[in-house]
C-alpha cells in the first residue's frame, strides 16, 4: 500500500487503522469472554433444571403402578421450542420417564453425576434414591453457538457503526488540528514578489514552529540581499545623473562653439551616446523602484485622473505631439495602485507604443470601467517568438529603434507587484499589424 503524500490523511489513516485494531480486538476478548460467561449461565440453568425435575420424577416414579413397566413419555400441552430434554432411568439403565422430544440416541449410559459432552450436546447427570434413579437432561450445543452468535451480532453492530463514525470524527480532529499549517500555507503563498516581511507562526503547533522560524529568516536574508541590489541599482542610477547631464551640457556647447564640421559631427555622436546612458539611468531607476515594493496605495485613487494628466504631459513632448488618441470613461476608476506606480507603468507603455509605432497612424490609449489599460500602436506585426521575450529587460523589438530594452519590463514588473497582470498582442485584436499592450489591475475598489 503506498502511503498518502499528506499529513492530514497519513495521521487520519494510522490513526483510524490503529483504533479500528484495537476496537476488533477487543471486540473478540470481549466476545470470548462473553461465550465463557453465557456457557456458565447456561450450565447453571442446565443444573438447577435438572435438580428441580428430579424429585418430580421420583415422585412420579414412586406413585406409579408397579405393573405399569413402560416408559412414560411426558405429554405436552402446547408445541413450542423445546431446548431442554431429558431422560429418567433406574439404576440398570432402564427408560422410566422422558420428554415428549426426547431422542434416546443423545443420551449417553449414565457413568456419573456432573456435565459431558457428545458431539451434539452438554449434558447435565444426577442421581437420587442412592443412584437407583438417574437424570440425563440435553441442550444442544447448537442452540448454545446460536445464541453467542447473536450476542456478538449484538456486539458487532453498534462497533460497525461506531467505526465508522469514530473514524470520521479522527478526520475532522486531525483537519482541525492541521488547520493552523493550512493557514500558514495561505499567507506563504499569497504572499506577492515585494513582500517579505515575517509570516505569523503564533499559532503553529510546538513542533513545527522550528520550520516557520527559519522561513522567516530565510525571508529575512532574501530581504536583505535584495534591498542591497535594489539599494546598489538605484544609487548608481542617480548618482549617474548628475555627472551625465554635465557632460551632455558640455558636449552640446563644444558642438555649438566648434568650427571643425567632423568634430561637430563626433560631438553629435557622444550626445546621441550620453542621452542614451541619461535614459538608462532614469529606466533603472524606475526597476528599482518597481522592484522595491511599496507599489499600493494606503486609500483608492482615480487612476483616470492620473492617466488623463500623463498623457497630456506627454503630448507635449516631441514624440507624443498630436500622436496620442485618448479614451477615458465617464466615471471614475478607483484603484489601490500607487499613484507614481500606476504613472511609470502607463508611461513605459506609451513611450514603447511611440518609439516603435508607425507614425501614420495614432497611438491609441484606452481605460476601461472595469479598470483595464490598453495601449496599442499601428506597425509590422511582433513573431510570435519575439513576443514571448519582449517583457524581459533589455529585450528591444526592432534592433532600429532606439531604446533601453527596459520599459515592459518595468510594467511587468510593477503589475506582478499590485496583482495585476500584462499581456502583450500582435497583431491588434481586428486587424493584421500592430501590438497592444493591456493591463488589468488586481485592486479595484
Amino acid at each position: 500500500m503506498i502511503a498518502p503524500r499528506s499529513l492530514q490523511w497519513r495521521l487520519s489513516l494510522w490513526l483510524g487503522l490503529g483504533l479500528t485494531l484495537l476496537w476488533a480486538f477487543a471486540a473478540v476478548v470481549t466476545a470470548q469472554k462473553l461465550r465463557l460467561e453465557m456457557n456458565e449461565v447456561f450450565d447453571s440453568a442446565l443444573e438447577e433444571t435438572g435438580q428441580r425435575l428430579l424429585p418430580l420424577a421420583v415422585r412420579d416414579i414412586v406413585g406409579r403402578d408397579s405393573d405399569d413397566d413402560a416408559s412414560q413419555s411426558v405429554a405436552t400441552m402446547r408445541e413450542h421450542d423445546e431446548y431442554f430434554t431429558y431422560v429418567v432411568r433406574d439404576g440398570e439403565g432402564q427408560v422410566l420417564l422422558r420428554s415428549h422430544k426426547a431422542n434416546l440416541s443423545d443420551f449417553p449410559p449414565f457413568t456419573g453425576m456432573g456435565f459431558t459432552n457428545t458431539r451434539t450436546h452438554r449434558i447435565y447427570s444426577d442421581a437420587a434414591l442412592q443412584g437407583t434413579v438417574t437424570i440425563s437432561i440435553a441442550e444442544p450445543l447448537a442452540r448454545r453457538r446460536a445464541v453467542a452468535w447473536e450476542a456478538l451480532l449484538g456486539l458487532a453492530l453498534p462497533l460497525g457503526l461506531l467505526v465508522p463514525v469514530s473514524l470520521i470524527g479522527v478526520w475532522i480532529v486531525v483537519r482541525l488540528s492541521m488547520a493552523p499549517l493550512r493557514r500558514f500555507r495561505a499567507q506563504t503563498e499569497a504572499r506577492g514578489a515585494g513582500d517579505l516581511t515575517p509570516i505569523s507562526a503564533a499559532d503553529l503547533p510546538l513542533e513545527v514552529q522550528p520550520n516557520a522560524q527559519a522561513v522567516n529568516s530565510l525571508l529575512e536574508r532574501l530581504r536583505c540581499t535584495l534591498e542591497a541590489e535594489r539599494s546598489f541599482t538605484a544609487n548608481a542610477a542617480h548618482e549617474l545623473r548628475t555627472p551625465v547631464a554635465a557632460a551632455l551640457a558640455q558636449t552640446q556647447r563644444l558642438i555649438i562653439e566648434t568650427s571643425d564640421e567632423t568634430a561637430r559631427k563626433r560631438g553629435r555622436d557622444i550626445e546621441t551616446a550620453l542621452r542614451r546612458l541619461f535614459r538608462l539611468s532614469e529606466k533603472l531607476m524606475q526597476l528599482a523602484r518597481a522592484e522595491g515594493g511599496r507599489l499600493k496605495a494606503s486609500e483608492p485613487i482615480d487612476i483616470a485622473a492620473i492617466l488623463r494628466m500623463l498623457v497630456g504631459e506627454m503630448a507635449e513632448s516631441a514624440d507624443g505631439a498630436g500622436r496620442i488618441d485618448l479614451r477615458l470613461p465617464d466615471a471614475t476608476v478607483l484603484s489601490d495602485i500607487d499613484a507614481d506606480a500606476f504613472a511609470i507603468l502607463a508611461r513605459n507603455l506609451i513611450e514603447n507604443a511611440l518609439k516603435h509605432g508607425a507614425r501614420q497612424e495614432p497611438v491609441r490609449v484606452a481605460l476601461s470601467a472595469d479598470g483595464v489599460l490598453r495601449v496599442a500602436n499601428a506597425g509590422p506585426a511582433v513573431p510570435p517568438d519575439l513576443l514571448a521575450r519582449l517583457s524581459e529587460p533589455y529585450e528591444r523589438g526592432r534592433a532600429q529603434a532606439g531604446g533601453t530594452g527596459l520599459g515592459l519590463a518595468i510594467a511587468k514588473t510593477i503589475a506582478a507587484g499590485t496583482g495585476g497582470t500584462i499581456a502583450l498582442t500582435s497583431p491588434r485584436p481586428g486587424r493584421e499589424d500592430g501590438f497592444e499592450a493591456s493591463f488589468r489591475m488586481g485592486g479595484l475598489a
